[in-house]
């Protein structure tokens, strides 16, 4: 099939890979690893391709595998994907399926580059209304944004491996038994704001504002992380005890400062109220 050889000889070494099928050649499977400097980087993406009969007159069908999770604009929780170029989206014409000339390889790395980017806040529609100079005024609802991808990315980590989907199971193990180690340290990197979310680091010269919400859903994916990625062998020894000392103690630390800040501000109101209570009877005695 002309599409196979394209892939063959043109598809990137790292970051994409594609299964196919002999006796289903209307049928392909690919898996997109997250790129560094993103949400996404080091989770796993799982895109199945069905070429139909029209093909390539008609674009290809594509589903994402997304366990009900909506962890992009154009990746829907339903698993549908939205895109001008395989005609699901509105886009201008040549940003549309060109049965002369688009092939599946244009279309995983528009799913890499275009899709899986480092800030996918602004993937959707209205960012074309508002331009490049109104970006700038939705930055932080950006970077909220960021962090509850990489959530979910986390998320997905865990189903990918409590629930392979078929014939990937092997590669899916052997990928996060490569990269857990990695991941454990960015999220505590994250959670201790030592640096943003998606970025190396060399990405933040000081310390990181980090909201109890996102430490909060770390703290709940953590330990799930951490146990799975030590039944697949994915640390060694002297990891597994620096990871279970983050695990029992890094990542609640903060939180229980917040939690004692939030009860300490309670406690002050009250006696605030009280003294107030007290002042106003004590004038009220003198009249």
């Amino acid at each position: 099939m002309k599409e196979w050889k394209i892939l063959y000889h043109n598809l990137p070494q790292t970051n994409i890979y594609v299964r196919v099928y002999e006796h289903r050649i209307d049928l392909l499977r690919a898996v997109i690893v997250g790129a560094a400097g993103t949400p996404y980087h080091d989770g796993l993406y799982v895109f199945d391709i069905a070429f139909p009969a029209q093909y390539p007159a008609q674009p290809p069908e594509v589903h994402y595998r997304s366990y009900g999770f909506w962890i992009n604009p154009n990746l829907y929780s339903t698993g549908n994907v939205c895109l001008s170029l395989i005609n699901t989206w509105v886009g201008r014409k040549h940003e549309k399926w060109d049965p002369a000339g688009s092939t599946i390889l244009q279309l995983l790395l528009s799913l890499q580059a275009l899709v899986l980017n480092d800030k996918p806040f602004f993937n959707d529609f209205w960012s074309e209304i508002v331009g490049r100079g109104g970006r700038a005024l939705f930055e932080k609802m950006a970077m909220t944004y960021n962090d509850n991808v990489f959530i979910l990315n986390c998320k997905t980590m865990l189903c990918l491996l409590r629930q392979p989907p078929g014939n990937l199971h092997a590669f899916v193990v052997r990928h996060f038994r490569n990269r857990g180690r990695a991941i454990l340290l960015a999220c505590n990197d994250y959670a201790e704001g030592r640096v943003r979310v998606g970025k190396g680091s060399e990405g933040s010269i000081s310390r990181v504002r980090v909201s109890g919400k996102f430490r909060e859903s770390m703290r709940e994916v953590y330990p799930q992380l951490y146990e799975t990625f030590l039944s697949i062998d994915a640390l060694s020894e002297s990891d597994v005890e620096c990871f279970k000392m983050e695990k029992c103690s890094g990542l609640s630390k903060n939180v229980g400062k917040k939690k004692y800040r939030v009860i300490a501000r309670k406690v002050i109101r009250k006696i605030s109220k009280f003294y107030a209570s007290t002042l106003k009877l004590k004038t009220e005695g003198k009249k």
